[in-house]
């Protein structure tokens, strides 16, 4: 039986990941940094493990077949991750689903995109064998602003109507799940978005209409948006969100890709579904 190892597993997308596995019949190692961080009642086994500690990390890759790699956000992220790959070729694993974010390049003005790039490139250079999966924007992301939305019946971002082919990470889930558990993805790169680019107008209108109550959107600027952020997030985090979201109000993230529903079977899931199966987090 394949024996995949689940990075991330007590965050959004190696949550998402384990869900979509669960059932198969394969064996799911939840990877996560410290004892008992969470319940993970769908992996079989969990591994301790921190990025920076090569040891705990050639023990959590033992007998893998296949993993999922995704690190926390932090300016040490695509050094985390290739630390993760030397692990993985040495542990002979035979394939990793790389998460990476659509419009890695690396002399993208996104910070993120680059480190992104980094890693994709370094892949490509030095094994093991991957996939890269580049998901947009997540759906989820908009959560941030539940605590915004029940006290004000509101959000802001620097984004205009830009539209963007925002992703629910239910999906992402099921797509590496699909790369991880089937033959013929190595050396392959998938973008994975939502089935339509959407303005946050018109994801104002799709929360409103799952509450029950108005919920609108204003364009804010760059600097008022650093202002609700600076403080909660640490700096460079705040200057690399504003880097993305100028990236998205150029229009460069609104391609839509058939890769969710040609991976997994069932068409990408729309704005309405994702505020549906999260009205409660946005009602007051």
């Amino acid at each position: 039986m394949r024996r995949i190892l689940v990075t991330g597993a007590t965050g959004a997308t190696g949550g998402a990941v384990l869900q979509a596995l669960a059932g198969r019949d394969v064996t799911v190692r939840a990877m996560q940094r410290k004892a008992g961080e969470t319940a993970l009642a769908s992996a079989d086994e969990t591994a301790v493990a921190d990025f920076d500690d090569r040891a705990a990390l050639t023990a959590a890759l033992a007998d893998v077949d296949a993993a999922y790699l995704v690190t926390p956000s932090s300016e040490q992220a695509a050094q985390r991750q290739i630390r993760f790959l030397d692990a993985a070729r040495a542990a002979g694993v035979g394939q990793v689903a790389i998460l990476s974010q659509l419009a890695a390049t690396a002399d993208s003005p996104v910070r993120f995109l680059r480190w992104h790039a980094e890693v994709e490139r370094y892949a490509a250079e030095h094994g093991p064998a991957h996939t890269i999966l580049r998901p947009n924007l997540f759906l989820q992301g908009t959560l941030a602003f539940a605590g915004l939305i029940r006290a004000t019946g509101g959000f802001g971002a620097p984004i205009g109507d830009a539209t963007v082919s925002a992703v629910d990470v239910r999906d992402i889930g099921d797509a590496a799940a699909a790369v991880l558990t089937s033959d013929g993805h190595q050396g392959r790169t998938y973008d994975l978005t939502g089935p339509a680019a959407i303005t946050h107008a018109r994801l104002a209108e799709a929360i409103s209409a799952a509450t029950g109550r108005p919920v609108h959107f204003a364009d804010v600027s760059p600097d008022e948006f650093a202002a609700q952020l600076r403080g909660a997030l640490p700096d460079w985090q705040v200057d690399g969100l504003l880097e993305d979201y100028a990236h998205y109000r150029r229009g460069e993230a609104a391609a839509v890709s058939s890769a969710v529903p040609d991976l997994t079977g069932h068409p990408a899931r729309s704005v309405d579904e994702f505020a549906s199966a999260y009205a409660d987090a946005f009602r007051a």
